[in-house]
């Protein structure tokens, strides 16, 4: 699985390559994945890690997906300039539930090794302080803390700091990963690049507090070809909820990709075996204007977010709007 993550150029940091890759061959282990609800919903820049965890699925591992009913709470610092504002318990909550919905079907919750939904409001929620500080606290160093980017840039940023809410951040990210090595026998977090001190910091809890192998990887952010933000429309975002942009605009939004891009996204949105990319690039080449790498992906990941009856839909309405047949619409 290392090596299909690399080759689609999924593959940003491990903590211990050689040592993971001889952990993975042993035996089928478990990992696992966060996801703070920021909104009421996904983006798809969370698609990468999600899929990353169906491609360690499809290899035989166990995927357990977090979601975070507490740290959504606090905020991570990670990546912003600025601090994020407080939510409602509630509100966090309904999103909490609301992400639930759309995560279940990208994961396989049968078979062999069923993947898991956590909550991380479990172990969180009734945990009091002063046993948080004395068990985690303990562990780490604060002149390790704010080494870190996340906390450094925001230290070094003029006016506006960090609060110490986010400061403590890290410790509830690595305390998730601890409970997970505990319940579940859960040896590897994966996220995005941006999340590598974080995940780093759980790793070597889990291997103070328990003395067994812990792991680290993280996959790049996705960027585009011309610098531009990846993911943002003139109508914002692009959510994986289908209320808050329609399987229409997603279809679109994929359809729309550009050449210099089309082949990268493929390999990381969607799971297309390599060499079929290396096929329809080469078709792209011959017959640029028939855009038939730009179809594969619109068709491929509307798919799997929407299912078979949304990109039937979307299908039906582009070529209704682009082609003119406006009478084939109900």
């Amino acid at each position: 699985v290392l090596e299909e993550l690399r080759s689609r150029g999924l593959l940003a940091q491990t903590s211990d390559e050689e040592g993971l890759a001889s952990h993975l061959a042993e035996a089928p282990r478990t990992l696992y994945c966060g996801f703070d609800p920021t909104a009421d919903s996904l983006h798809i820049g969370n698609l990468v890690p999600l899929l990353t965890l169906r491609r360690f699925q499809d290899a035989g591992h166990r995927p357990i997906l977090l979601l975070g009913g507490a740290t959504g709470l606090i905020g991570d610092p990670s990546g912003r300039s600025d601090e994020r504002s407080l939510n409602d318990t509630g509100v966090v909550a309904g999103w909490v539930d609301n992400i639930h919905r759309q995560v279940s079907g990208l994961l396989d919750f049968d078979g062999n090794n069923p993947a898991i939904i956590a909550n991380n409001l479990d172990w969180t929620a009734d945990l009091d302080v002063i046993s948080f500080l004395r068990d985690v606290g303990k562990h780490f160093s604060v002149n390790a803390m704010i080494q870190r980017d996340s906390v450094r840039s925001r230290i070094e940023r003029d006016g506006e700091g960090i609060s110490f809410t986010e400061f403590s951040y890290m410790l509830l990210q690595a305390f998730d990963y601890l409970q997970l090595a505990e319940r579940h026998g859960c040896t590897l977090q994966v996220g995005g690049s941006d999340q590598w001190g974080n995940i780093v910091s759980g790793m070597d809890l889990v291997r103070r507090k328990l003395a067994t192998d812990a792991y680290a990887l993280t996959v790049p952010l996705v960027t585009k070809s011309d610098g531009t933000k990846f993911g943002k429309t003139a109508a914002g975002a692009v959510w994986l909820d289908g209320r808050k942009t329609s399987p229409y605009s997603f279809y679109q939004f994929w359809l729309n990709t550009a050449d210099a891009d089309v082949e990268h996204f493929l390999k990381i949105f969607t799971f297309v075996d390599l060499e079929e990319i290396t096929q329809v690039m080469a078709e792209q080449a011959e017959a640029p204007h028939l855009r038939a790498a730009q179809r594969l992906l619109a068709v491929e990941v509307t798919r799997l977010v929407h299912g078979d009856e949304a990109l039937a839909s979307a299908e039906r309405i582009t070529v209704a709007l682009f082609d003119g047949a406006i009478n084939t619409l109900t």
